[in-house]
């Protein structure tokens, strides 16, 4: 059965070397490199997890690129197929960013925006997102968004599901939202989210399944097993260490297809070839 990572990053000592990741540090117990990480590094922790396909993307923040798209595609190519790109912009200036997420689609692959709100302070209802919005709907692209508690040093407020990531499915109906690392503690807002639109999903990025909250596991066994898609979050939890005790959810042959590849590769566009 594939196995298709939704979130990941392939980072760059830039990122890795940030001061606003000093809090996941201490929960991972990493240490800050000095050389840039090989894809291969990532490729390896890929396979000790039996994931075959992993989306990677870009970070773009007010303090300066911390992934440029460029950096996303040329990982791509040399990963022998196994990495998908996803783009990401700079959300201060509003026509530079619509023109980068379309360079980035048409011209370099990418599958898909993602926008970490904390990044910039700024929740997704904000004037600065919907130019990029209708940019998605019209490449036929999906936004990917964090919702939830903030792991590093920033604030939490922008994660929250309701009222801002709900005004957004409301006036863009055909935009495709994903919200990654699954909304806690709001996880019951965005469950109500995905249920109420048909084009809201959930991705279990940064958390291991043996963090999934009841009610996620709940939603993803029954009516929301076309919801719920697998990601790691990667770098910070590695492939094996969050599909641990995958079994123990007790998921049928159709769910547990659906949620490690069959949705993420429906929601993505993916195919074989990709």
């Amino acid at each position: 059965m594939a196995i298709i990572d939704a979130w990941a990053q392939h980072p760059t000592v830039r990122l890795l070397q940030h001061e606003m990741l000093d809090s996941l540090r201490r929960w991972t117990g990493d240490t800050i490199p000095d050389q840039p990480p090989p894809v291969a590094t990532t490729l390896a922790a890929m396979d000790a997890g039996g994931v075959d396909t992993a989306l990677i993307s870009a970070w773009y923040g007010p303090e300066g690129v911390l992934i440029s798209n460029d950096e996303v595609a040329g990982f791509v190519a040399e990963s022998g197929g196994r990495l998908v790109g996803v783009a990401s912009v700079d959300l201060r200036k509003p026509m530079v960013a619509v023109r980068e997420l379309r360079r980035a689609v048409t011209e370099l692959g990418m599958k898909a925006l993602r926008i970490v709100p904390w990044l910039w302070g700024l929740p997704p209802n904000d004037r600065r997102y919907y130019p990029l919005y209708a940019e998605c709907v019209d490449l036929g692209i999906p936004f990917c968004t964090q919702v939830g508690h903030t792991g590093p040093l920033r604030t939490s407020e922008t994660g929250r599901p309701i009222p801002y990531l709900d005004d957004v499915a409301l006036e863009f109906p055909e935009l495709v939202i994903v919200g990654g690392h699954i909304g806690y503690p709001w996880t019951t807002e965005m469950i109500a989210m995905a249920t109420k639109y048909p084009n809201v999903y959930i991705d279990t990025s940064a958390y291991t399944v043996r963090r999934y909250p009841p009610e996620l596991v709940t939603y993803l066994k029954s009516h929301g097993r076309g919801k719920v898609l697998f990601g790691t979050n990667y770098p910070m939890i590695p492939p094996q260490r969050a599909l641990a005790g995958l079994d123990d959810l007790g998921l049928d042959d159709e769910c547990r297809d659906l949620f490690l590849s069959g949705n993420a590769t429906r929601i993505f566009g993916l195919s074989k070839s990709d």
